[in-house]
């Protein structure tokens, strides 16, 4: 019952893809672009600038995703209870744009650098269990690989841009970053006023049975979600930071500074041009195969960073197969999770889903920090292939067991 529901497979098209998932893939477009300008950089700068030691590094990479879990849960439950999933997300962007001129105060102190991250991701969390829930009540369900394939193919349009527009600001401004930090905020402002102005909330009746706290208790007890968390943390618990990837890629072949930010461009293309495409594939054949291959992709992206190849060959394959990750998974987990939850609890239990995956990477992130720091990089990314082959089996057992 749970595979029939959910990868029931469509005829080609993209007819199932509404003007409204259109209005918030061009919201995320924006978004995107004034978060990369800063991401982009940062784990060099907190590497080589701030001389933070692997270890801490992990950490830091770790909180930067994994601190804002309650958070998520607390923007599906205000989305769910209050029927206001516009508003909440609306919330939620603004208060990024806000933390971006953060930056600006935090100079080299890691603990309010810290406090600003924390505060950019907070409205994060806050935004994104309403924005997906947004696009599954606006797509069929039988489209909604389509529909999160064209919103995510959006998204990477804006971390494709973001890295290329901070360093033609840098270039621009005699290299400040205070610069970047201005221009980021702006153009975050920018995606708020997108969404207030494009973006049609789905008002759905409150329902005749409030949403309570108690909500994700409630979803809990549906055997089919039970089988969606525990995959989605699994999922989540094998995958390391960005960051570390593109680390492990400049300390291997000793890239120059400069050419850092054109790594997270290069998977970022690869990932705008394959999450359509991706997207209609699971629709067509199943969205757990898809998923599944994703990861596969994953663990050959951790085996070639201390594989055979070298120079720019190791750079161009290790980019293409990890945009081919996130392409055939970062939409598609969630169009595979969408129909499973109830309209009413939509919000919230996407939320419960993307909580069980932060708080599995904030572990991934610490541990592959102190593997990293104690063992070396070439075992630790050994290790962290042997997490995502275990991982796999472990997904496939429990999504792939009918209900």
């Amino acid at each position: 019952m749970y595979l029939s529901t959910i990868d029931r497979p469509r005829a080609g098209g993209w007819k199932g893809v509404s003007a409204n998932v259109f209005a918030l893939g061009a919201v995320s477009l924006v978004t995107d672009v004034s978060s990369e300008m800063v991401t982009a950089v940062l784990p060099l700068y907190l590497v080589v600038g701030l001389q933070l030691s692997p270890a801490a590094y992990g950490v830091v990479d770790g909180v930067y995703t994994g601190a804002t879990t309650l958070l998520r849960l607390a923007g599906g439950y205000l989305a769910d209870r209050t029927t206001r999933r516009k508003a909440v997300a609306g919330f939620g962007y603004a208060l990024s744009a806000v933390a971006k001129l953060g930056l600006l105060a935090a100079g080299t102190s890691t603990a309010l650098l810290g406090a600003v991250i924390t505060a950019d991701r907070a409205g994060k969390g806050l935004r994104t269990a309403p924005r997906d829930a947004l696009i599954t009540l606006s797509t069929p369900s039988g489209d909604l690989g389509r529909a999160f394939g064209v919103h995510r193919a959006m998204d990477g349009i804006g971390a494709f841009a973001g890295p290329l527009v901070a360093l033609a600001v840098l270039a621009a401004a005699g290299e400040s970053f205070d610069s970047v930090f201005v221009t980021s905020s702006c153009v975050a402002a920018l995606g708020v006023v997108i969404l207030l102005v494009f973006v049609r909330d789905h008002r759905s009746a409150v329902p005749a049975t409030p949403v309570r706290p108690s909500a994700v208790v409630e979803l809990l007890r549906d055997r089919d979600v039970r089988r969606v968390v525990p995959a989605a943390a699994v999922l989540g618990l094998a995958t390391i930071g960005d960051g570390f990837v593109y680390l492990l890629l400049q300390k291997r072949e000793g890239l120059a500074i400069g050419w850092f930010p054109l790594l997270a461009v290069g998977t970022s293309l690869v990932y705008l041009l394959l999450a359509a495409p991706m997207g209609a594939l699971a629709d067509r054949v199943g969205r757990l195969p898809v998923v599944l291959g994703g990861y596969a992709a994953l663990v050959a992206v951790y085996l070639l960073v201390f594989g055979p190849l070298g120079g720019l060959p190791l750079v161009a394959v290790v980019l293409v197969l990890y945009g081919f990750f996130y392409a055939a998974t970062d939409g598609v987990l969630m169009a595979l999770a969408g129909p499973v939850l109830p309209e009413r609890l939509r919000a919230t239990g996407i939320a419960l889903v993307q909580s069980g995956q932060a708080v599995a990477y904030l572990g991934s992130s610490v541990l592959f920090g102190l593997a990293w720091q104690f063992w070396g990089p070439e075992t630790a990314t050994r290790l962290a292939a042997c997490g995502v082959v275990l991982a796999l089996a472990a997904t496939a057992v429990l999504m792939g067991r009918r209900a």
